[in-house]
């Protein structure tokens, strides 16, 4: 199928399920558009430890950061070598923007996922008023489609509503799961060189 004849097969889609389908679309684009940008904003970097990650760039690894722990070590190890009265408050304030960057497109997401069905409803509704409006005249077929029509719209917009939403919600929960993973170890971190303050600062533990 060449791209012609994939845009007008989907001209004609968009144009069965009436004036909803076209808003359905656009929150496809952006729905999944923002699903790629999250999951590259979700990357954790090195698959090793918390623990060890330290140790490594404590001994003094070159390795740049690749993610989000492997940068927050670096960062989190350099707030910790300077001595602070309140170190959590500083690394709270060192990760504000990691935290930030972990919440990224999730509300986007939830939305669009939460509208989709609605969306889908009200075409649904929108097919079911043609098709007893049909009903009424008593017409099969009408400029605008008559009883066949309605039904056409109806169960196109409930159809493409589901096709937004489920898969969504599965690929959200996903992210999600691994947004809430990456936070855990970005406590975790704060725990360790909050406890390891102490020889962190020391003279001569930065060489």
């Amino acid at each position: 199928m060449n791209l012609r004849a994939f845009a007008e097969g989907l001209s004609l889609y968009v144009d069965q399920g009436g004036f909803v389908m076209m808003p359905l679309v656009v929150a496809t684009l952006v729905l999944w558009y923002t699903i790629g940008y999250r999951y590259l904003t979700l990357r954790r970097g090195s698959p090793r430890s918390v623990r060890v990650l330290i140790e490594r760039y404590e001994a003094g690894s070159t390795r740049k950061p690749t993610g989000i722990i492997d940068g927050a070590v670096v960062r989190g190890l350099s707030v910790a070598r300077r001595p602070h009265a309140h170190l959590r408050r500083v690394l709270d304030d060192a990760f504000a923007d990691y935290d930030r960057e972990l919440k990224t497109g999730r509300t986007i997401i939830v939305s669009i996922v939460a509208a989709a069905p609605l969306t889908g409803l009200l075409g649904t509704v929108t097919g079911m008023i043609e098709t007893f409006e049909s009903l009424g005249d008593m017409s099969l077929f009408s400029q605008s489609g008559g009883i066949a029509g309605g039904i056409s719209q109806a169960l196109f917009t409930t159809q493409m509503g589901l096709a937004v939403a489920v898969p969504g919600v599965v690929i959200g929960k996903l992210l999600d799961r691994r947004q809430h993973r990456i936070e855990d170890e970005l406590q975790k971190l704060k725990n360790i060189l909050c406890a390891e303050s102490g020889r962190l600062s020391l003279p001569g533990a930065a060489a």
